[in-house]
């Protein structure tokens, strides 16, 4: 115990001193906050509030905040982001922030490719297709299938509302295997899942990292999800390209951002905290066991990730009328 303990440490030490140098050079004087867009304890959440402990340490002493801005499908909290000039200002960017909402909704309190400046993908977060067994006669990804094909436009899928990744993902799945489901958008993710939970819906498209506890229960079934194997956490589900469809198996992901005028040097300084962060053995133990992946990619890398998402939510967007006022 003493010596797994001696080795944390260590691993910890050796990746804060990497970079202590630029975190000295840096003002810590005044606490860095991460704003979250959306509501305590979802996904999104959970990514900032892993790092939590650990950032500070490497940020030379710089107290980390976190603050809950929800609403609006991240708009309320991203148009906040954008709009600091502080400095210290960073948000959590997710696919739906930084790629769904720029392509359903006609008028945005943000630009995701102009007002901001990516800092880096901190997690890549598998997606999954969970269905109440006790609604659907379907053991597996065929039957389910199958079973759509012989009820059209009889089962329904819940999302947290219209023009979210629930949403998209649903069209996607539509599109690519020929089915056809009734769309049922609630208020946000908490009304939309316990109704699946509850049996009034029987299908739900969601992050693994969100819907894994209610899966291993029992309460729910998971028959695909998105990532290019199988995952530690749920080995007997395949992924959508084993189960015969590559276009649906693309994962959703979060990441930092930080608003344009933020300088480059708190935009390098925060990237490297982020990867130094995502390589410590604890955050690396919480990541794990809440299906998250850690990435760690560069500011440059991130950036051109976000463009890429929004032009590709766009085409999706076209195809399945997806327009939001």
């Amino acid at each position: 115990m003493q010596r797994r303990q001696f080795i944390c440490t260590a691993a910890a030490s050796a990746v804060a001193s990497s970079f202590s140098g630029l975190a000295q050079a840096q003002d810590t004087a005044r606490p860095l906050r991460i704003v979250v867009p959306f509501p305590a304890g979802g996904s999104t959440d959970m990514v900032p509030r892993n790092m939590q402990d650990v950032l500070p340490k490497l940020l030379g002493g710089q107290a980390v905040v976190i603050e809950n801005k929800a609403g609006a499908g991240g708009s309320i909290g991203m148009a906040e982001v954008a709009r600091a000039n502080d400095g210290v200002t960073f948000g959590i960017a997710t696919l739906s922030t930084h790629g769904v909402n720029p392509a359903v909704f006609k008028k945005l309190p943000y630009d995701a490719l102009n007002d901001f400046v990516g800092v880096t993908e901190i997690v890549k977060a598998p997606g999954v297709i969970v269905i109440n067994p006790k609604l659907v006669p379907a053991k597996n990804f065929a039957e389910f299938v199958a079973y759509l094909k012989a009820n059209p436009g009889k089962v329904s899928f819940a999302t947290p509302g219209n023009g979210t990744i629930g949403h998209m993902w649903g069209a996607q799945f539509i599109k690519s295997t020929g089915t056809d489901m009734h769309h049922i958008p609630y208020r946000g993710a908490g009304p939309a899942i316990n109704d699946v939970l509850g049996g009034q819906v029987p299908v739900y498209f969601d992050q693994v990292a969100s819907s894994l506890p209610h899966i291993k229960s029992g309460k729910l079934r998971a028959l695909a999800v998105s990532w290019h194997e199988r995952l530690d956490v749920l080995p007997d589900v395949p992924t959508y390209a084993q189960a015969g469809h590559p276009d649906l198996n693309d994962p959703s992901w979060f990441g930092l951002v930080a608003p344009k005028s933020t300088p480059a040097a708190q935009v390098e300084r925060m990237q490297k905290a982020i990867v130094a962060a995502l390589k410590d053995p604890a955050v690396k133990q919480r990541m794990a066991a809440q299906g998250l992946y850690p990435s760690g990619t560069s500011s440059a890398e991130f950036t051109k990730q976000i463009a890429s998402e929004v032009a590709k939510m766009k085409k999706v967007a076209a195809s399945a009328d997806i327009h939001l006022d």
